[in-house]
């Protein structure tokens, strides 16, 4: 054991704990931890940076991200910076983070890998000071979200209805935007329905995109989508879902360790790790090295994803 117990704090998402699924998870977990572990849950309208740096004014030096991509990215968000390590027990529909750590994603196993962990600095990403850790997206993307929401307060989360969310929002969808990106000084003007920037090698190879050697230079993968029909944003959906999507063909890849977004809109919606925003204009995109330690799992406790 590398890390102990009683440095711990358990930061658990609000909707954590409401089906016995989540409550069963956090309870097999907390019991590998010990009593010298602390769960604490944060409420819907909390300040979640200020909850989080309550638990390290109060001394722990650890801090588990108990929810999915968007929980750990709030929690990682407060941490840059501080020294503080970052745990991930995921518990989300997606878990990209912590499938790129290789850490098991039952409760347990997860927090013995925590347990039995290694810190480790890395970089992230941020726009406009808010902090990412997989990938962030003006465009069509953020709209998936919300209708992601919507069909997810109507039909509970699941990741059928996730894929459905993305379906609905290309068949209802109405004209690209106009951009003006600036990838490392070099500013382009385009007409696109979205660009993608990422920070997650797993998340590329997930879905058999290039660009993990920007991920490794410490640099974003920058994908700018083809404008075209909602027919054909269909089939690059579909493409990109079985691994198909076409570099040159429907997406052009670029790698930048600075960019700039200007939109036609001076305050579009941004996502970032499964949330979203409005912001100004320009979007700055920017990385910040060695900013996050993190616990990492010994390699006798990874697990291939």
């Amino acid at each position: 054991m590398t890390i102990p117990p009683a440095t711990i704090c358990v930061v658990a998402n609000p909707k954590s704990g409401r089906n016995s699924r989540d409550k069963a998870a956090i309870e097999a977990a907390m019991s590998v931890f010990g009593g010298a572990a602390e769960l604490r849950r944060w409420h819907k309208g909390d300040d979640l940076e200020a909850f989080v740096n309550r638990a390290v004014a109060d001394g722990f030096t650890t801090i588990v991200a108990a929810g999915g991509d968007g929980t750990v990215m709030g929690v990682a968000h407060a941490l840059v910076g501080s020294g503080v390590s970052l745990g991930v027990l995921p518990l989300g529909t997606f878990n990209y983070f912590a499938r790129g750590l290789g850490l098991p994603q039952e409760p347990a196993e997860a927090a013995r890998a925590i347990l039995r962990g290694h810190r480790r600095k890395i970089a992230v990403g941020s726009v406009n000071g808010q902090v990412f850790l997989n990938n962030a997206s003006v465009g069509l993307y953020p709209s998936i979200l919300q209708e992601r929401e919507d069909i997810y307060a109507r039909w509970g989360r699941s990741r059928l209805m996730a894929h459905w969310s993305v379906l609905r929002t290309l068949v209802r969808f109405q004209r690209p935007m106009r951009m003006r990106l600036t990838a490392d000084r070099i500013t382009h003007d385009l007409v696109t329905p979205l660009v993608f920037v990422a920070r997650s090698a797993y998340q590329l190879r997930r879905f058999g995109l290039e660009g993990e050697k920007a991920i490794s230079d410490d640099c974003f993968a920058v994908y700018i989508l083809h404008d075209g029909t909602r027919w054909q944003l269909l089939r690059q959906a579909l493409r990109l879902a079985t691994g198909r999507l076409r570099a040159g063909q429907d997406i052009d890849l670029m790698t930048a360790a600075t960019l700039e977004v200007v939109t036609e809109r001076p305050r579009p919606r941004v996502a970032f790790d499964g949330e979203k925003t409005r912001m100004r204009v320009p979007l700055s995109f920017r990385i910040q090295p060695d900013a996050l330690t993190i616990i990492v799992p010994d390699a006798a406790d990874r697990v291939e994803a």
